[in-house]
């Protein structure tokens, strides 16, 4: 759990918001000299992300009553690390929830859950793959199977996976509800599946990929084979694609949006953010948009408060 909000008016400490984003702040992103406003203190859900790209992926999700962490792609002590960092306490943490089997998302989900003694949660292909990843499989953790449309309930949050395509098993993003705030997370999906569009378009804030510049991959230095594979209905979704669905969703479009999963060879964070933006043309004045960096970056971590 996060420390108790200050009383209105009182300064608070900068979170991290793009310096290429503009916008006023709206709906809880907090800049530097800034104050919490009155509604805020009502009812807050920080969704932290850790690490974003190729190299690892881990966000948590805030709640009034406990958290989630939603992947763990990077070794547990370095999760834990930056978990301290970014003055979060694992113990708050209620359950790991997992997108996908590959490596970059699951490196750190076994002995993370092993030693906060906290489940897992996916679906059963996700879980299934994982599980043949590992010599002893999944024993000495918990494990939850829920499907694409179930539900599952813990930290006080309501919790439903939704699909993505993408090269794996049973691959999903994440629906999350705490009270009356709404949040979900789609990142490794080639394509913006029906079921995914509608619970994106119930969010109140959305994580979203954007991963390549079609150019920049086009022209890049990775072998051919991959780059089909990133660029197809089942690889990773572009800045272009991310800027058509933001395009798509027209007044669906949520109030805060960050954009996940960046490649850092074949984007950059400022064309991740100009396709986004052209996106959501029609409604720039009212959604707040921010990239995801790692820990490397001054910027560090990506905050939002809802």
């Amino acid at each position: 759990m996060f420390p108790p909000l200050p009383n209105p008016g009182v300064p608070v400490p900068p979170l991290y918001h793009h310096p290429l984003a503009g916008g006023s702040g709206r709906r809880g992103i907090i800049l530097p000299g800034q104050h919490y406003l009155q509604e805020e203190v009502c009812h807050v859900v920080r969704i932290i992300i850790l690490a974003s790209g190729s190299s690892g992926n881990c966000a948590l999700v805030e709640g009034q009553s406990g958290s989630l962490l939603v992947d763990a792609g990077l070794s547990a002590r370095t999760v834990l690390s930056l978990l301290s960092d970014a003055s979060c306490d694992p113990s708050a943490i209620a359950a790991i929830l997992l997108t996908h089997e590959h490596s970059d998302h699951t490196r750190g989900v076994y002995p993370l859950a092993h030693r906060l003694n906290v489940p897992v949660v996916g679906t059963q292909g996700s879980l299934d793959a994982f599980a043949a990843t590992r010599k002893n499989g999944l024993s000495g953790i918990a494990t939850v199977r829920c499907g694409y449309n179930g539900t599952w309930e813990g930290a006080g949050m309501e919790v439903v996976p939704f699909p993505a395509s993408h090269d794996a098993a049973e691959p999903c993003g994440f629906f999350i509800r705490d009270g009356d705030q709404r949040f979900a997370c789609c990142t490794d999906t080639g394509e913006i599946l029906p079921a995914a569009r509608d619970a994106m378009a119930r969010s109140d804030t959305l994580v979203i990929e954007s991963n390549h510049c079609p150019v920049m991959l086009k022209d890049g230095p990775y072998p051919e084979v991959l780059k089909r594979r990133i660029r197809s209905r089942r690889g990773h979704l572009s800045n272009t694609a991310a800027a058509s669905f933001m395009r798509d969703l027209g007044d669906a479009l949520p109030s805060l949006l960050t954009l996940a999963h960046l490649s850092e060879v074949n984007n950059t964070p400022e064309k991740a953010l100009s396709s986004a933006r052209e996106g959501a043309w029609l409604r720039i004045d009212d959604t707040e948009i921010q990239v995801a960096v790692n820990r490397e970056c001054s910027t560090w971590p990506c905050q939002v408060r809802i």
